[in-house]
């Protein structure tokens, strides 16, 4: 099976798209599929990180000056219109034989679909937001809180939704520690150890103003994407204080939540991870489009919204009761095996 993948990675849209995007593709390689990326070259693109997983990239350039859609709330992500990309995408696709293009883009819409349609057998959409039209075969929305109505009139009728965390895009070692660490859980009898994870970019440097607030009786492991602007001075800032580690591009990010009794993060794919290994969480909401995820993970008790990170910080670590609530209830919202079961679909 020949698989393409349309997705993107910027200083903007952040590294979360691109990086589900390889679960995915990594899964369905160890399978024996053949699967390329198309992807532009923004700033603060992963490129050459898809690369270094064995798959080739298509690049797409950075127009300088281009025109851009005005249609979608995120239009400007793209960086061009939608049809100079269909154009582009097209001419790199037209002698290929494509079973499936997989696209990962809030900036893409029915219009994008429609074109790309006649140079694949298929083609499935990811999806966060349910703020547009579509037009594939398959449609993925991993997230909590999403129904067969949000789609309704915005796919076809013969699409296939694939709706909720059982179907979350996880790496299998979250998956195969997962016992591992609920077991723990179990066992915790005081929180000491704080993951601290605002996403790949952390374009406002949040991590820090949370540092400013950090207590010299905690630990603090600091996760930071290649790509953040604020790397420098965070681990300058780090260098000074012996209970601070800062690491870039985490390779072993299970682990780092295994051994964690709390993190403070940001929302996105990875608030499923926190939950595939019952890790409590006091949660930021970073971006609009992350906050009806946010609130149906705190209406179901699994994180803590920040509104006053000292007085939340105090609560949990004071009320053992409520940190093993959140531990229980955010490990029984995702098991961390849907990429499997989203491959079931594609065959």
């Amino acid at each position: 099976m020949r698989v393409v993948f349309r997705v993107d990675a910027s200083t903007q849209i952040g590294i979360g798209h691109v990086m589900r995007c390889l679960v995915f593709a990594k899964k369905m390689q160890e399978n024996g599929e053949n699967v390329s990326f198309i992807c532009r070259k923004h700033s603060g693109n992963l490129i050459n990180k898809i690369r270094t997983h064995n798959f080739n990239v298509f690049e797409l350039e950075l127009l300088e000056n281009s025109k851009i859609d005005n249609k979608l709330a995120h239009s400007h992500w793209l960086g061009v219109t939608q049809h100079q990309d269909a154009k582009e995408c097209i001419d790199i696709l037209q002698s290929k034989e494509i079973d499936w293009l997989i696209v990962d883009h809030y900036s893409l819409d029915e219009d994008w679909h429609n074109k790309l349609n006649k140079y694949c057998s298929r083609l499935m959409v990811i999806d966060d937001i349910a703020d547009r039209k579509f037009q594939c075969d398959i449609l993925l929305n991993q997230n909590l809180g999403f129904y067969k109505h949000d789609y309704k009139d915005k796919v076809p009728n013969s699409c296939k939704l694939l709706l909720g965390c059982y179907y979350a895009l996880l790496r299998s070692e979250f998956s195969n520690l997962r016992e591992k660490s609920l077991e723990k859980r179990r066992n915790t009898k005081e929180i000491k150890n704080i993951l601290i994870s605002m996403g790949g970019i952390d374009f406002h440097n949040k991590t820090f103003s949370i540092l400013q607030k950090a207590s010299n009786d905690l630990n603090f492991v600091i996760v930071l994407g290649g790509s953040s602007p604020h790397n420098k001075m965070i681990k300058k800032y780090a260098n000074n204080k012996k209970n601070i580690k800062v690491i870039i591009d985490a390779d072993n990010m299970s682990q780092l939540m295994f051994d964690s009794d709390l993190a403070i993060g940001a929302g996105g794919v990875t608030s499923w991870e926190r939950c595939c290994l019952g890790l409590p969480t006091l949660l930021y909401v970073l971006a609009e489009n992350q906050r009806k995820i946010a609130e149906n993970l705190e209406q179901l008790h699994a994180v803590k919204i920040v509104d006053n990170l000292e007085e939340n910080l105090k609560n949990i670590l004071n009320n053992l009761f409520f940190w093993k609530n959140m531990s229980e209830k955010s490990q029984s919202i995702c098991d961390g095996s849907g990429v499997e079961r989203v491959i079931e679909w594609l065959k």
